[in-house]
């Protein structure tokens, strides 16, 4: 690599900052940095690495058994994860954690059904039961329009019968595009004729309906899956656009659930979440910021104080990562070859421990975290071909991140299953990653 002055200088940044980790005791000074926050936003640099989802369940171990945080708020469609929550809180529906996983239908299943969730959900479950408490796991994503129509039709036939027909005048909306996402966004695009106000009726009905006082938690699913809608219809009717605006309907959602389960959990729920890093970190940190696009990062930030947030990136050098050549197809292995000369992970190669966590001074004023270069990030999608144009995002680490996680040599996920399909896929967002 080149050894400019300003590279000597941040190595020399990285070298101070770096301490090399090998187990989660390691993780001491990023549980001293994040203190009293209530918000920890845990990212990963690919949606099919190991390691990632392996050291993040490890801090959010110690960040549920020691410091009491609340539930774990993932990159998932909210009825699939409301699955693992109610299993992870006790219920007896399936026996395994591979069992609940395995519910998982829409593509990509692995970044969910995969063994290492499988293994968190497990300790998170046993860890309930041996705590009392009901530490919960649930997802974000705005994916789900129709299960989460599915939902609440069940539910209100069950609860609240007398306000049935308006999830009714929702289904029979959509029912002429047959489950399909991207016929309603190209239809409504050439013809608008959209669902918006019966979303909306669907919306205020639920809201404005009774409550069950005696499943205060199945009463929160059925206005967070009439959220979901409003949201999925949103997004679907603006991302043929490719114009950045779907992707900040989509993250302003996760960023508006985020907020609805930390008022659900009470006034002292302190909350972790686990996304891509370009969810996690702060848009304003990349050339997101250019293209109008923002992150749940960057509006957590906003809305509640730098000082209630921490922000965790990872990152890795080379290895193996599961991905797909293209959307909706099966999963592969491929190798993700050393990174590119002049961007972070380069730098980290040369100046940090092969594993190993930096954690920011307040101050971010470094000439490494005051740095833009390029940052490694693997979508659901992977074209190793095209790696030196794509999969690399100008950043300047110090104000995108409050700390990162460095892994030099990284292996692939392991997927509970391995033949996917397309069948029920959510659609990828024109002109952006797909992440």
């Amino acid at each position: 690599m080149a050894t400019s002055r300003d590279d000597r200088d941040e190595l020399a940044e990285i070298r101070r900052l770096a301490r090399p980790i090998a187990g989660p005791s390691d993780f001491d000074p990023l549980i001293d940095r994040i203190g009293e926050a209530r918000f920890v936003l845990i990212g990963e640099a690919s949606h099919g690495t190991s390691a990632f989802y392996r050291w993040r369940a490890d801090l959010s171990r110690r960040l549920i058994s020691e410091e009491g945080f609340s539930f774990v708020a993932v990159e998932g469609d909210w009825p699939d994860c409301y699955q693992v929550n109610r299993w992870v809180k006790g219920s007896t529906d399936h026996h395994t954690p591979k069992e609940v996983l395995k519910q998982f239908h829409r593509w990509p299943m692995w970044m969910w059904a995969n063994q290492e969730v499988a293994e968190f959900v497990q300790w998170l479950r046993e860890h309930n039961r041996a705590s009392g408490r009901s530490v919960g796991f649930y997802g974000l994503d705005v994916y789900s329009l129709w299960e989460s129509l599915d939902r609440i039709i069940r539910y209100l036939r069950d609860a609240r019968p007398d306000d049935l027909e308006s999830a009714m005048d929702a289904f029979r909306c959509f029912e002429p595009y047959g489950e399909d996402p991207q016929s309603y966004a190209w239809v409504n695009r050439m013809v608008p004729d959209d669902c918006e106000d019966e979303v909306v009726g669907l919306l205020v009905e639920i809201h404005q309906g009774g409550s069950d006082a005696t499943d205060a938690e199945a009463e929160f699913d059925a206005r967070q899956n009439a959220e979901v809608i409003a949201g999925a219809e949103r997004y679907y009717r603006t991302m043929v656009r490719a114009n950045g605006e779907s992707w900040n309907v989509r993250d302003l959602h996760m960023a508006d659930t985020l907020d609805r389960l930390i008022k659900h959990h009470g006034e002292d729920a302190k909350a972790i979440v686990w996304e891509h890093n370009t969810h996690v970190g702060d848009a304003r940190a990349t050339d997101m910021r250019r293209a109008g696009m923002v992150s749940i990062g960057q509006v957590v930030r906003e809305r509640h104080g730098d000082d209630a947030v921490v922000l965790v990136g990872f990152g890795t050098h080379r290895g193996r990562v599961v991905a797909a050549s293209g959307w909706g197809d099966p999963l592969e292995v491929f190798e993700v070859p050393p990174a590119r000369e002049g961007t972070h992970e380069d730098l980290l190669h040369n100046g940090a421990p092969e594993q190993s966590l930096l954690v920011f001074p307040m101050t971010r004023d470094g000439p490494w975290l005051s740095a833009r270069r390029g940052h490694r990030a693997i979508g659901v999608v992977y074209q190793p071909e095209l790696e030196s144009r794509r999969n690399w995002v100008p950043t300047i680490m110090g104000l995108r991140y409050d700390a990162f996680i460095y892994l030099d040599e990284t292996e692939a996920l392991r997927p509970l299953r391995t033949l996917v399909s397309a069948d029920t896929a959510a659609i990828p967002i024109p002109g952006a990653l797909s992440v």
